[in-house]
C-alpha cells in the first residue's frame, strides 16, 4: 500500500551500486540508448562484504538528501546467496523504506530475490532492467511525438478549413443583407 509510482521523465537518477562493477557501466548504456536526457549520480558503495551494509545505507541517505533526485536505482550484479546477503540486512531494508525518494531495486539475476527487493518501491529482475523499467524509450516517445504532430496538423487544418466556410457563408449574407444603393438611387 505505501509503494510511490516513479516519475514518467526523470531528471536525475541516483544509482547506488559499485563504481568498479559492470552494472554501472550496464545502467549508463541504458540510459544513453533509452533516454539520454536523464543525469545519473552515482552514489559508490560496496555491495558485498561485512561492511557492505553500512555502505548501501550511507549511499542511499546521501542520495536522498539530494532535493531535486527523481528516484533511486539499488542495484548489483548476481553472485551466490552469500554474496547478496548485505541485500537482506535489516538496516539496508529500514533505509529503503525510510528514503523519501522512490527506490527500485535491481538485485542479481531474475530468480534472485532479497528482503530490499521486497521493501522497494519496484523490484526489477536485473541491474539493467531497473534503468529500463525506470527510463522512458526514446524511439518510442519520438513515435509518439510524431504522431501527436500528424494529428495536431490535421485538427488545425480542419479548424482552419471550418473557419473559412465560415466566413464565407457570412460573406454571401452580408452580402444580401445589404442595400442595393444603386437601385435605391435610381427610385429616388
Amino acid at each position: 500500500s505505501r509503494k510511490r509510482p516513479f516519475p514518467p521523465f526523470p531528471e536525475r537518477i541516483g544509482i547506488v551500486t559499485s563504481p568498479s562493477g559492470a552494472v554501472w557501466h550496464d545502467i549508463q548504456t541504458v540510459a544513453k540508448r533509452r533516454y539520454p536526457l536523464v543525469e545519473l549520480i552515482l552514489a559508490p558503495t560496496t555491495v558485498q562484504g561485512d561492511t557492505a551494509p553500512e555502505s548501501i545505507v550511507k549511499a542511499l541517505e546521501d542520495l536522498d538528501n539530494i532535493q531535486d533526485i527523481d528516484a533511486i536505482i539499488v542495484a548489483r550484479g548476481g553472485g551466490s546467496l552469500e554474496d547478496l546477503w548485505p541485500f537482506n540486512d535489516e538496516l539496508v531494508a529500514r533505509a529503503i523504506f525510510k528514503s523519501r525518494t522512490p527506490v527500485i531495486c535491481g538485485i542479481g539475476h531474475e530468480t534472485d530475490m532479497t528482503i530490499a527487493d521486497m521493501v522497494a518501491d519496484r523490484r526489477a529482475p536485473t541491474p539493467s532492467a531497473a534503468a529500463e523499467l525506470l527510463l522512458p524509450d526514446k524511439l518510442e516517445l519520438h513515435s509518439y511525438l510524431k504522431l501527436t504532430g500528424q494529428t495536431l496538423s490535421r485538427t488545425i487544418s480542419n479548424q482552419v478549413i471550418r473557419g473559412e466556410e465560415t466566413i464565407g457563408h457570412l460573406q454571401v449574407r452580408l452580402g444580401r443583407g445589404t442595400p442595393d444603393i444603386d437601385m435605391l438611387r435610381l427610385r429616388v
